[in-house]
């Protein structure tokens, strides 16, 4: 029998109450050090909607899991599909305010590291470096049989060979919305009609976005390096995540076990709030351009100006 991952979180107990003064998130990141962990309530403001909130994705939407995927063809047919045409929206995301204010936290040296949740890219579109995609990207395609990588732009050209007619399909439902893993809502009859290919180098080798599934694990190594980004915060800043899979909690966890402080800023509760020092609930996109604006002020103790 297989066990589903946890897709949803209620809380329960006594939970901080949040607040809307962004007071000790600026003074955390005038101080500096501060290593952010993304989700995707970051990349709402760009038209890519989360999981969890009150139009979150999975309120209409059950996201593909690792064993479903690896369990059949037609449910690698389904994905695909609804892939194919969801790549092309996620294609068409801007990066928005919030996106552009961590880049420029970062450009300033305030924000030292970069941990995102997201698959979607916005955030190195934005301009910030060294991120680290903890669930990997949508921008590479692995092989599950010999490994290779390749990029999206590389099997779309190839799917889009592979089924002519689909054009049209796509043309139908271009208004479809989008869901965080990169897929739409398609018709039965679509997804059955949608011709999969196989690995370009070894010609039978099944492909699967470079993404991390629900019921999937991160690699190791990727943990590795993101504990010892957190290890070495001043404050983990907690952007846009409600923090229900253990991929993001365990290391609101670590830093809390470690004495490290956690602020949240979320449109709603989180899992971690029971180990955050405190929870500003506000827009994203408003809330870092006014702590952007903030540290820029003239005396902030900024080690270079901070612009967006």
């Amino acid at each position: 029998m297989r066990i589903r991952p946890t897709l949803n979180w209620e809380p329960t107990g006594d939970l901080p109450a949040p607040t809307t003064d962004l007071s000790a998130v600026v003074d955390a990141v005038r101080a500096g050090g501060v290593v952010v962990l993304s989700g995707a309530g970051l990349s709402t403001e760009s038209g890519i909607p989360d999981y969890r909130g009150e139009h979150g994705s999975l309120r209409r939407h059950t996201p593909m899991t690792y064993q479903d995927f690896l369990g059949g063809e037609e449910a690698r047919q389904r994905y695909w599909a609804r892939s194919q045409l969801g790549w092309r929206a996620m294609t068409r995301a801007l990066p928005n305010a919030g996106h552009r204010a961590v880049t420029a936290l970062t450009r300033a040296g305030l924000v030292t590291g970069v941990i995102t949740q997201n698959v979607d890219g916005l955030q190195q579109a934005a301009g910030a470096r060294h991120v680290i995609e903890l669930h990997g990207s949508l921008s590479r395609v692995i092989c599950l049989r010999c490994g290779r990588t390749s990029t999206r732009e590389e099997l779309d050209r190839r799917l889009r060979a592979a089924n002519p007619g689909f054009e049209a399909v796509a043309e139908r439902h271009r208004a479809a919305r989008v869901n965080p893993d990169g897929d739409v809502e398609l018709p039965e009859d679509a997804v059955r009609e949608f011709r999969l290919v196989p690995c370009a180098a070894c010609g039978t080798g099944v492909l699967k976005p470079d993404v991390v599934f629900f019921g999937e694990n991160v690699p190791p190594e990727r943990v590795a390096l993101c504990r010892d980004t957190v290890d070495g915060a001043t404050t983990l800043l907690v952007l846009g995540s409600s923090l229900t899979v253990m991929s993001g909690l365990r290391f609101v966890r670590r830093a809390a076990d470690a004495g490290i402080p956690v602020l949240v800023v979320n449109q709603g509760p989180t899992r971690g709030d029971r180990w955050a020092a405190g929870r500003v609930e506000l827009p994203l996109g408003e809330a870092l351009s006014t702590v952007v604006a903030e540290v820029a002020a003239p005396g902030s103790g900024a080690q270079e100006p901070v612009s967006g």
